[in-house]
């Protein structure tokens, strides 16, 4: 657990930041954009738990934590493992926390016991109908943008695959749950290609 004493440290007074592994970036680079993005999306996923309750919300709360965990993950540079400290070693016997392959297992069998009980799409959805629903379709585009810069990251430097695994495959889940939500689909809002041409 963390423990904080101090909310401000005036550390980030000159643009800068600390990484997991104790150095310093601007704000502005890609992986402060990208675990700030997670964050969020995080953000919008407790608005709309204001609407959610019983297993909805149970797996929403459980994302919350998975993505503090990939804020975690994303804050400290692959390969940092090699470069620990022997104190920081001792503190962290497993390592930097990493998203693994059980968080991505648990979305997808989500996605799919969820998605059994929707009948087929036959348009896209437009964001809307219960307050549920539409906010999870605004924390699905945060989500698809943090996706966004967490590719850009991994074209530049070490990336955990899982991280980049995972968050392609919340998008998909906030989206399905957006549909549940909305009555089972019945209260989703569909696309009409050209209605108002």
């Amino acid at each position: 657990m963390v423990r904080l004493t101090k909310i401000y440290t005036r550390g980030g007074d000159k643009g800068e930041t600390s990484l997991g592994d104790g150095s310093r970036i601007a704000k502005h680079d890609t992986r402060v954009a990208a675990y700030g993005t997670v964050d969020e999306a995080n953000a919008v996923i407790g608005l709309a738990r204001l609407h959610t309750s019983g297993e909805a919300d149970a797996a929403l709360a459980r994302i919350q934590n998975d993505l503090f965990d990939l804020g975690a993950d994303l804050c400290r540079p692959e390969g940092d493992e090699k470069g620990q400290g022997a104190s920081d070693a001792a503190k962290n016997a497993k390592g930097p926390l990493r998203i693994i392959q059980a968080q991505i297992d648990r979305l997808e069998a989500e996605i799919d016991g969820m998605n059994a009980e929707l009948a087929p799409l036959e348009s896209f959805v437009l964001p809307g109908g219960t307050e549920a629903s539409a906010t999870l379709h605004l924390a699905r585009t945060v989500v698809r943008r943090a996706e966004r810069l967490i590719t850009e990251l991994a074209r530049t430097e070490a990336v955990n695959p899982s991280a980049i695994a995972y968050i392609n495959r919340l998008s998909d889940h906030l989206f399905v749950l957006a549909r549940v939500l909305n009555d089972k689909g019945g209260r989703d809002v569909l696309w009409r290609p050209g209605a108002n041409r």
